[in-house]
């Protein structure tokens, strides 16, 4: 008897694994006639029907009345409970499943998801954070972060170990970095190049827009192995350079970090794979690590008698947001005193200042003190100091080093640490500059 099968509820791209076979389905919902078509097959359909797609039904789940209306769904449940059916179906109709959600969801969300799944033709039998099931699977002796790309946002879920369970602590939306989001702007720079190239602009039609959609994930891969590559559309061909796209991921790469706050070194951030293939994250967030394909159904494989509840009447499931870590090691009384002790912190590289030394109050340039603004203070056009917890942080889309070694997001600076920079400004002030961070004591006395 096989186990339950495993439905991984994130609207980029819904999967369902059962008997070893994977169904994937991204949040699409097409209108044919008065009958719909979800997954891929809407996704394809998108540009060149943009009034019959629907791509909001999983993020709005209510019951409220569908604007604008899209067929016989009254409402945005009506929807999830189609695309339910339509992948049950597909995956070999399995008679229970477990839920992996996303913690961005609301209560009354996950109310009434439950309540959608009790007309369906399986048996929800566990509830679980998808987030919390990800990282379990990982070691990490500081805070572990995963970063979950959704259709409309992004999510930052940040995660804590205490003696080998591991459990949410807190979960941050991040809007304006959904797929959806980056898509478009990644679209758009790769029009921009055909323009340059080949004076052929494939946004112009519908047909050779959606052609352009559907070559993305394809090139975008090919980029994470070499610098450039070509994509064709329409019988237009244009080269592309990976860096070219780094900027569509902007929004993304200064919210995450925010969003998580003062990095440390032993600290580790979980990624999703389609996050992975965004342009510039790997090199913008260096404790990143990439999720394998595989990983979500691999680990609740592996909790799967924890996670099933017994049969409780109509007692609604328990949403399970704390678990096991897999990877850490059992001690029992017996051999307590032999267990390791950890290593001396003096062995990690210090991120964060020490409580006796003087935050920085100004930025010494050449001979000249400028006074730092916590909301932010620039250096050159694309870098700028900031304050978040009375800690000085750097962000932006510049290249910056500390002491002479490459910046990493979330370090806090201290009195003394040398900061360089090239500086994109006037004719005048381009080139390559650096300052010292300096604490001026009572200023004014």
């Amino acid at each position: 008897m096989t186990g339950p099968a495993i439905l991984d509820l994130n609207d980029s791209n819904l999967q369902l694994w059962h008997r070893g076979q994977a169904v994937q389905s991204p949040g699409y919902a097409l209108l044919n006639g008065t009958q719909y078509t979800f997954g891929s097959a809407a996704r394809g359909a998108a540009r060149l029907r943009p009034r019959d797609i629907n791509t909001r039904y999983w993020w709005q789940l209510n019951t409220e009345s569908l604007q604008p209306a899209l067929g016989p769904a009254r409402h945005t449940a009506d929807l999830v409970h189609a695309h339910l059916l339509d992948i049950h179906k597909q995956a070999g109709s399995p008679g229970e499943l477990i839920l992996a959600v996303s913690g961005s969801m609301q209560r009354d969300q996950m109310a009434l998801l439950l309540g959608i799944v009790g007309q369906c033709p399986f048996d929800a039998v566990a509830l679980v954070n998808r987030s919390v099931a990800l990282a379990s699977g990982y070691d990490c002796a500081g805070t572990l972060y995963h970063l979950e790309i959704q259709l409309h946002q992004a999510v930052i879920t940040e995660l804590a170990q205490s003696e080998g369970q591991l459990e949410v602590r807190r979960t941050l939306p991040l809007p304006g970095c959904g797929l959806l989001q980056l898509q478009e702007r990644l679209v758009e720079i790769i029009a921009a190049a055909f323009i340059r190239q080949t004076r052929f602009d494939p946004r112009r039609k519908a047909e050779s827009e959606q052609q352009l959609y559907d070559a993305l994930p394809a090139v975008l891969r090919s980029l994470g192995n070499t610098p450039e590559a070509n994509i064709e559309v329409m019988g237009y061909r244009a080269r592309i350079n990976r860096t070219e796209l780094h900027s569509a991921g902007e929004m993304l790469f200064k919210s995450a970090p925010e969003a998580m706050g003062l990095l440390h070194p032993q600290d580790k951030i979980i990624v999703d794979p389609v996050a992975g293939l965004l342009p510039g994250l790997m090199e913008r967030l260096p404790l990143a690590e990439l999720v394998g394909e595989k990983a979500l159904s691999e680990t609740l494989e592996q909790h799967i008698d924890r996670l099933i509840q017994p049969s409780q009447g109509d007692q609604a499931l328990h949403f399970v947001t704390s678990l096991p870590c897999l990877n850490h090691p059992t001690t029992s009384a017996t051999d307590t005193e032999t267990t390791p002790e950890p290593e001396p912190e003096v062995e990690l590289p210090a991120i964060e200042p020490k409580a006796e030394q003087i935050a920085p109050t100004h930025l010494l340039l050449g001979t000249v003190a400028t006074g730092l603004s916590p909301t932010g203070t620039a250096l050159g056009d694309s870098v700028e100091l900031y304050n978040t917890n009375n800690h000085w942080l750097l962000r932006g889309a510049g290249a910056i080093r500390v002491n002479g070694e490459e910046y990493v997001p979330g370090q806090a600076l201290m009195c003394g640490d040398s900061l360089d920079w090239s500086d994109e400004g006037s004719k005048e002030s381009r080139g390559n500059t650096s300052a010292v961070l300096i604490a001026v004591v009572n200023p004014g006395g």
